[in-house]
């Protein structure tokens, strides 16, 4: 699958399960992938640092997004409501 796809569709999946996991859904389909993307940048960061490896999966990929989108999700809701 090409590069930019592939993060779409992961960004599409992690912030799709972010925004039902995170109480009051989600932002809406484009907000909820860009927040899965910038969750999958967020997250590979802190996993890496962390040195916990994703694998290099699919599944391992939208676990990383998905844990860094909840983040950001819990972030801006944080700014949201200041």
């Amino acid at each position: 699958m090409s590069g930019i796809l592939y993060w779409i569709l992961v960004g599409l999946i992690a912030g799709w399960l972010a925004g039902r996991v995170m109480k009051g859904g989600g932002y809406g389909v484009v907000v909820d992938i860009v927040l899965g993307i910038l969750g999958g940048i967020l997250g590979g960061w802190l996993f890496g640092m962390l040195g916990i490896s994703a694998g290099g999966s699919v599944i391992g990929s939208i676990v990383v997004a998905f844990v860094g989108a909840v983040i950001l999700v819990w972030i801006t809701r944080l700014l949201k409501r200041a």
